[in-house]
C-alpha cells in the first residue's frame, strides 16, 4: 500500500494546525484525546476523511477529521532530527544477549518521515522501539542478513549457526535470532541440529504483523524473547511467538516441534505433538514442561552445521507421477523426504520408481501430511511394502523437521550412519509417546 501526503479535508486540518508527518501531537475529540506521531496517509478511497496517528503504545488509529476539535504540537520531527543520537548505558547486573538479525519485520523500525519500515540496526534502535528491553537485558545487535524468510536457504543456516557458535563461545547469556515467519520453523529445526549441547538458550522470534500496523505483535514478541534469552532456565533452540490472539500470553515452543499454522494470525505458531515448553506472561517466564537441558555456561557447545543441498521434499497427492522421482534420480539427489498420507503412505504405482531411487543410492524417508500423530508402516500393506523396498519412517516428526534433519544427517555422517541417526532422537524431535491432544498452544 503506497503512502502519500495528505489531501482534501485531511490536508486542510493538517495545514490549519501547522503539523507535519512525523510530529508528536495531541488530538482532542469529543470522545477523548490521543497522543502519537502523525503518519503518512494510506492511498485508498476516502482517505482524506481521516488522519492516521501512531499512538505511544505502538498502535495506529485513524481519526475522522469531522471529530477533531484541536491538535497540539508536542514535538517537531524536524527538531528531533537535529538532536544527537540517544545512547543507553549498559547495566552490569543484566544478562548479555546478542540479537542476530536475518531480516523480517521483527527487528524493524518505522521512518516517520516516509511511513516506511526499515531495519533497526543498532541496540539504541531496539531500545527506542521497545523501551522495556533496556531494563531486561543488555542487547548487542549483529546484522548477519537482510533477507525475506522465503529467501533463506541451507547455506544461510550454515552461516547463522557458525555465527551463533562464536557468540556463545565468547560467553553470552543468550541468543535472539530475528527472522521472518514464513520459514522460521525450518531455521529453528536447522539450528537445533547444527548446534548441540547448548549452554544457553537460542531464541528465534518473528512478527506476523509489521511495526507500522495497529495490531503488530513485534514489540511483545521481542520483549518476550529477551525474557527467555536472558532468564529462562533452558538451553534449547526455541521459537517465541504469540500463543493467543491477544497480548496476554506468548508461547515458547521447541525448535523441532513448532509449525506456522496460519498465514496471518498472531497466534499462528503451534506446538506439534508436545505441549509448549513454557509461556511468557509480562516479564516472567513460566515453565510448562521440562526442557532437554537447563542453563550451564560451562557446557561445551558442538557445531555440526553442514546441510546437504540435494535433498527434496515431495508431497504425495492423487495423480502424483513417477517422472518427478525419475528427475531426482537423474540429477543425483542424495535424499528424498516424502510427505505421505495418513500413517505414511504413497500410491503403490510409485513403489517401483522409489525402489529404483534407493538402488541409485538415494535415501528416502516418509513423514505424514497429517502433522499431528506419527507414522506407522506396520499397519497396512502399503506401509509394509514401503519398508521392504527400504523407505524409513519419520516417526512423530512432521515433514519440515524431518526434511531438515535428513539434509543435516546426510551431510554430517556416512549414508548408513545418517539412516540410523535419522531414526534416533537427537534434540527432542522424536518423542516416545504421542500426546492425545491435537493442538498445543495453551
Amino acid at each position: 500500500m503506497s503512502l502519500v501526503d495528505y489531501i482534501g479535508k485531511a490536508k486542510s486540518v493538517v495545514d490549519k494546525f501547522g503539523i507535519h508527518v512525523g510530529d508528536l501531537i495531541e488530538i482532542k475529540t469529543n470522545s477523548g484525546s490521543y497522543i502519537g506521531r502523525l503518519l503518512p496517509r494510506s492511498h485508498y478511497e476516502g482517505a482524506d476523511e481521516f488522519i492516521v496517528v501512531k499512538l505511544t503504545n505502538g498502535y495506529n488509529i485513524g481519526i475522522s477529521v469531522e471529530k477533531i476539535n484541536s491538535i497540539t504540537l508536542l514535538e517537531s520531527l524536524e527538531n528531533k532530527k537535529n538532536e544527537p543520537p540517544k545512547t543507553f548505558q549498559k547495566k552490569k547486573d543484566l544478562p548479555h544477549v546478542v540479537l542476530i538479525s536475518t531480516g523480517g519485520t521483527i527487528s524493524s523500525k518505522i521512518d516517520y518521515s516516509t511511513g516506511a519500515v526499515s531495519p533497526a540496526l543498532t541496540a539504541e534502535d531496539l531500545y527506542l522501539a521497545v523501551p522495556e528491553l533496556k531494563e531486561i537485558v543488555n542487547i548487542e545487535v549483529d546484522v548477519l542478513f537482510n533477507e525475506l524468510s522465503e529467501n533463506i536457504y541451507p547455506e544461510h543456516w550454515e552461516k547463522l549457526a557458525e555465527r551463533i557458535f562464536h557468540h556463545i563461545e565468547n560467553g553470552v547469556d543468550g541468543i535472539i535470532v530475528a527472522h521472518g515467519t514464513d520459514t522460521l520453523g525450518y531455521t529453528a529445526a536447522a539450528l537445533s541440529f547444527a548446534l548441540q549441547n547448548l549452554p544457553v538458550p537460542i531464541v528465534l522470534v518473528g512478527s506476523q504483523r509489521s511495526s507500522d500496523r495497529p495490531s503488530s505483535d513485534a514489540f511483545i514478541n521481542l520483549r518476550s524473547a529477551a525474557v527467555v534469552a536472558g532468564y529462562a532456565n533452558l538451553a534449547e533452540v526455541v521459537v517465541v511467538m504469540h500463543s493467543t490472539t491477544s497480548d496476554d500470553i506468548v508461547g515458547v515452543f521447541r525448535g523441532t516441534k513448532v509449525r506456522k499454522m496460519h498465514t496471518s494470525a498472531r497466534n499462528a505458531f503451534v506446538s506439534i505433538n508436545i505441549p509448549p515448553l513454557g509461556f511468557v506472561k509480562g516479564m516472567k517466564y513460566i515453565e510448562n514442561i521440562a526442557p532437554i537441558r537447563t542453563r550451564n555456561k560451562n557446557r561445551k557447545i558442538l557445531l555440526k552445521n553442514k546441510f546437504d543441498k540435494k535433498v527434496a521434499l515431495v508431497y504425495s497427492y492423487p495423480g502424483l507421477l513417477s517422472d518427478i522421482f525419475t528427475e531426482l534420480i537423474n540429477n543425483r539427489y542424495s535424499g528424498i523426504l516424502i510427505a505421505g498420507t495418513g500413517l505414511g503412505h504413497i500410491s503403490n504405482r510409485l513403489h517401483k520408481v522409489l525402489k529404483s531411487a534407493i538402488e541409485n543410492d538415494i535415501v528416502i524417508a516418509i513423514a505424514s501430511q497429517c502433522i499431528f500423530g506419527r507414522t506407522n508402516l506396520n499397519v497396512y500393506s502399503t506401509g509394509v511394502n514401503l519398508q521392504k523396498i527400504g523407505i524409513i519412517e519419520s516417526q512423530d516428526m512432521f515433514p519440515e523437521t524431518a526434511y531438515v534433519k535428513l539434509l543435516w544427517a546426510l551431510s554430517n555422517y556416512s549414508k548408513d550412519k545418517a539412516i540410523s541417526i535419522f531414526q534416533e532422537n537427537i534434540v527432542g524431535e522424536i518423542i516416545g509417546r504421542t500426546y492425545p491432544e491435537t493442538i498445543f498452544n495453551r
